[in-house]
C-alpha cells in the first residue's frame, strides 16, 4: 500500500501542511480537558484563583509570610514583588518562577492560616510559646531569636511536608482569598472573568480544530484524488502496452475491476489516512504525555484500556482477514458473469437460456454477498467491544479517582482531565481500528494494481530502432515463422515463409483454426514469433519503432470495433488531419457512404458504444474506410468482407484494387470469391503452409484448397474464374 503514495510526492507540500494542521488540531484536543480541569479546581473551587502566588499583597501579610521563610525563600520573593504604597506586586514573572514561588509560599500560608484564628493549633502555639490569649503571636515570633524560630518553624514544616501538595496549594488559595477579601477585591468578579476567559480560550480553540478539521478534510481529499488519477493513467497506459500475451494474463473483467473499484479503495483509504490514520498516533501520544502531567497514578488503567483494544482487534481480525482477499476476486467473478451477460444478450435470448444466466448472475451475487455480510457482521462486534472498553474504563477511573479526591491526592478537575485524556487515547486507538477495516482491503487492491504495474510487457520498443528502406516500402517478408501462445504447448504456426511486395495482393484461407489471424497478427507484433523473423520495408519488425511498423499499417479486424463518438471521429481515428474529401472518398471506396448519406446527420451522426446502433456489415464498412482513409503503405484485412453481401463484396474489392495499386495488401478470408484474383494466395492447414500460388496455380497442385473451393462453388462458378 505504502509503494501507492510515490504517485503523489509531487504534491509533498500538501502533505506537510496536513501534518502540520494535524499537530495544531491535536494540541488544541489536547488543551481543552486541560482547560476543564481548571474551570473546575480554579474557576469553580478557588473563585479564579490558579494557585498561592498573589498578584498583590499588603505589606503586613507579607511580613507574617516572611517569618516562616528561609533567608533564601524570603530574598527569591522579594526579587519577584515590588512595594508600592503599602502593598506588594507582583513582578512579571514566568512559568518556571511562578512554580517556584507556589512552593514558597504554600507552607507560610498554610502556616499563617492555621495560627491566625482560634483553632487548636493556634493554641498549641501559644502554649509552647508561653502567650496569653490576646497576644500577638506574630509580634512575638518576629522577636524570638533566629535559631529558636527556626528549629519551631522546622518542627511545623514536617507536619505540612506530609500533607498532599493539593490540600496545600489549596490552603493557600483559601488564604489568598481572605487576603483578597481584606483588601476590597471583587471575587465574584474574578471567578466570573475567569469563567468567561476561560470559555472563551476554548471556544477559539474549538474553532481552531474546525478549521483544521475542515483543511485537512479538504487537502487530502486533493491528495487522494490526485492519487487515484495518476494510478488511474499508469494502469491505463500499462494496459494499453500490454501485448496479447499479457492480456491472456488478466480477464478483461478484471482489469476493469482493477482500474475502478480497486483505485477507488486506494483513494478511499488515502483520504481516511491523512485524517485519521495520521491524526491518532498525534493524539494517542500527546494524550499519554498529558496523562503522565495530570496524574500518574492511574496510568494502568490506560495500559490495561490499551491491552483490551489491541486484544480485540487481534482476535478480529484473524478471523475477518482472510475473506478480505476473497472479497476483490469476488468481485471480479461479478463483473466478468455481468460482462459476459450484457454482451451476449442476443445470444442468450436467442436460446432462451436467461434462466441459466440469471442462475449464474445469483450464485456470483449470492457468494459475494455472503462474504460481505460475513465481514461486516465480525467487524459489528468491534465498535461494542470498544464501546464497552470505553465505558468500563471511564467507571473505573472514576472509582480510583474518587478515593484519591477523598485522601487529598487528587482534585475533582484533574480527575475529570484523566477521563477526557484517557478517551483520547482509547478514541486514538478506536480510530485506527475502525480504519482497520478499510486497511486490508486496500491493501489486497494495492497488490492486484502492483501486479499490472510490475508486469514486464514482452512487447516494446528497442534500444535502438530502425528506420525501413524507402527504396523497398511496403515490402512484408516472413522467414521460417514459428509461433506458440505462452504457455502453449505446441505452435500455432510452423515454418511460415512469403514475401508481398507493394502493389501486390497476399491472400489467407483455410479452415477454423488453421492459423490465419494468428499470421497477420504478428505483423502490427500484437505477438512477438517464436522463431524465425518478420520484416517490413526490409527490417525486422522487432528492430522497429512500435508507433513507426504500426503507422505503415492499416488494420480491420476480424470483428468491427468502433468507438463511441460520430462517423467522422470514427474515420478520422488512423488519420485526424484528413479533410473532408479524403473521408468522404475512403466511405465511397468501401461503399458505406450511401448509408451515411442518408442519415441526417450524415458523418456527424453519433455511433453508440461498441457501434451497436449500426448493423454488422455498416460496422464492417467503416473499419474498412477507417484503414482506407489512413492511407497506409499496407492494408491488413483480417476477414473483414464476411458480413458483406456478395454485390457489396465485389464492388468493395473492385474499389480497393485501384485504391491499393501503390500499397500491400494482405487479406484473411474464409470465402473463395473474395480472393480468386489474389497475386499470391496461401493455403494454411493445421499451423502449416499446405499451398501456395494463384487460384489456378492452386486448383492443380493443392488438395486442400480445392475441397475449399468447390464447398463453396460450383464447378461451372470456378471453370469461369
Amino acid at each position: 500500500m505504502l509503494k501507492m503514495f510515490r504517485y503523489v510526492k509531487d504534491k509533498w507540500y500538501y502533505i506537510v501542511l496536513i501534518i502540520a494542521l494535524l499537530f495544531l488540531q491535536a494540541s488544541c484536543d489536547l488543551a481543552l480537558p486541560d482547560y476543564t480541569s481548571k474551570i473546575v479546581n480554579v474557576g469553580i473551587q478557588q473563585k479564579g484563583i490558579e494557585d498561592g502566588v498573589p498578584d498583590e499583597i499588603r505589606k503586613s501579610s507579607m511580613e507574617r509570610l516572611f517569618l516562616f521563610m528561609d533567608s533564601e525563600e524570603r530574598a527569591y520573593v522579594e526579587e519577584s514583588y515590588t512595594l508600592e504604597s503599602g502593598i506588594y506586586v507582583r513582578n512579571k514573572t514566568d512559568a518556571e518562577r511562578r512554580e517556584r514561588l507556589n512552593q514558597i509560599f504554600g507552607v507560610p500560608m498554610l502556616a499563617v492560616s492555621g495560627l491566625s484564628g482560634e483553632s487548636e493549633e493556634a493554641a498549641d502555639a501559644r502554649t509552647q510559646m508561653g502567650l496569653s490569649e490576646d497576644a500577638d503571636m506574630f509580634e512575638a515570633l518576629g522577636k524570638m531569636p533566629e535559631e529558636q524560630r527556626q528549629q519551631m518553624l522546622a518542627e511545623q514544616a514536617d507536619k505540612f511536608e506530609e500533607m498532599p501538595e493539593s490540600i496545600v496549594t489549596q490552603s493557600a488559595v483559601g488564604y489568598l482569598q481572605n487576603e483578597y477579601a481584606q483588601m476590597g477585591r471583587d471575587l465574584d468578579k474574578m471567578q466570573t472573568d475567569y469563567l468567561v476567559m476561560s470559555g472563551l480560550k476554548m471556544l477559539g480553540m474549538a474553532l481552531l480544530i474546525m478549521l483544521a478539521a475542515v483543511t485537512v478534510t479538504f487537502l487530502s481529499s486533493r491528495v487522494a484524488s490526485y492519487m487515484g488519477r495518476n494510478l488511474r493513467n499508469q494502469v491505463y497506459r500499462k494496459v494499453i502496452s500490454f501485448s496479447g500475451a499479457e492480456l491472456n494474463k488478466f480477464s478483461t473483467a478484471s482489469l476493469i475491476t482493477r482500474s475502478t473499484n480497486d483505485i477507488q479503495q486506494i483513494q478511499m483509504l488515502a483520504t481516511m489516512i491523512f485524517r485519521i490514520v495520521l491524526y491518532a498516533p498525534i493524539l494517542g501520544v500527546g494524550g499519554v504525555i498529558k496523562v503522565f502531567q495530570t496524574d500518574m497514578s492511574m496510568t494502568w488503567i490506560l495500559a490495561l484500556a490499551v491491552g483490551l483494544i489491541l486484544l480485540v482487534v487481534a482476535v478480529l481480525f484473524g478471523v475477518a482477514m482472510p475473506k478480505f482477499t476473497l472479497l476483490q476476486n469476488l468481485i471480479d467473478k461479478l463483473n466478468l458473469v455481468t460482462r459476459e451477460t450484457l454482451t451476449g444478450i442476443m445470444v442468450i435470448r436467442a436460446f432462451s437460456t436467461e434462466k441459466h444466466e440469471e442462475e449464474r448472475f445469483e450464485e456470483a451475487n449470492r457468494r459475494l454477498t455472503k462474504t460481505n455480510l460475513f465481514v461486516n457482521r465480525v467487524m459489528t462486534f468491534m465498535m461494542p467491544l470498544m464501546m464497552l472498553i470505553m465505558n468500563g474504563i471511564s467507571v473505573l477511573i472514576v472509582y480510583n479517582g474518587a478515593y484519591a479526591v477523598d485522601s487529598g491526592t487528587m482534585q475533582v478537575g484533574n480527575m475529570m482531565a484523566f477521563i477526557q485524556y484517557a478517551m483520547q487515547i482509547i478514541m486514538s486507538f478506536l480510530m485506527i481500528t475502525m480504519m482497520s477495516i478499510m486497511i486490508p482491503r486496500a491493501n489486497v487492491s494495492a497488490k492486484r494494481i502492483d501486479e499490472i504495474l510490475r508486469t514486464e510487457v514482452s512487447i516494446h520498443d528497442p534500444e535502438t530502432a530502425k528506420h525501413g528502406d524507402a527504396d523497398v516500402k511496403g515490402l512484408v517478408e516472413f522467414e521460417h515463422v514459428s509461433f506458440a501462445y505462452p504457455g502453449a504447448e505446441e505452435n500455432v504456426l510452423n515454418d511460415i515463409s512469403f514475401t508481398a511486395g507493394k502493389g501486390q495482393t497476399v491472400a489467407f484461407i483455410g479452415s477454423t483454426g488453421s492459423g490465419k489471424s494468428t499470421l497477420v497478427n504478428l505483423i502490427p507484433r500484437l505477438f512477438d514469433v517464436t522463431e524465425g523473423s518478420i520484416r517490413v520495408d526490409g527490417v525486422d519488425v522487432r528492430e522497429m519503432e512500435l508507433k513507426d511498423l504500426r503507422g505503415k499499417l492499416g488494420y480491420v479486424p476480424q470483428k468491427g470495433v468502433l468507438f463511441s463518438g460520430t462517423i467522422d471521429s470514427n474515420l478520422r481515428y488512423g488519420r485526424t488531419d484528413a479533410t473532408e474529401e479524403q473521408i468522404k472518398r475512403a466511405a465511397e471506396i468501401a461503399q458505406a457512404w450511401e448509408f451515411i448519406s442518408e442519415k441526417p446527420e450524415g458523418v456527424d451522426s453519433p455511433i453508440a458504444q461498441g457501434g451497436t446502433n449500426v448493423s454488422g456489415g455498416q460496422k464492417q464498412r467503416l473499419s474498412i474506410a477507417r484503414a482506407v482513409a489512413k492511407e497506409p503503405e499496407i492494408y491488413i484485412f483480417d476477414d473483414s468482407f464476411s458480413a458483406l453481401d456478395y454485390k457489396t463484396d465485389v464492388v468493395l474489392r473492385r474499389a480497393l484494387k485501384q485504391e491499393t495499386q501503390d500499397a500491400t495488401t494482405l487479406i484473411v478470408a474464409q470465402r473463395i470469391s473474395t480472393i480468386l484474383h489474389a497475386d499470391n494466395i496461401i493455403v494454411l492447414d493445421n499451423g502449416c503452409v499446405a499451398g501456395q500460388g494463384t487460384h489456378k496455380e492452386l486448383m492443380q497442385t493443392c488438395d486442400v484448397y480445392r475441397q475449399i473451393a468447390m464447398s463453396q462453388l460450383s464447378e461451372e462458378e470456378l471453370a469461369n474464374e
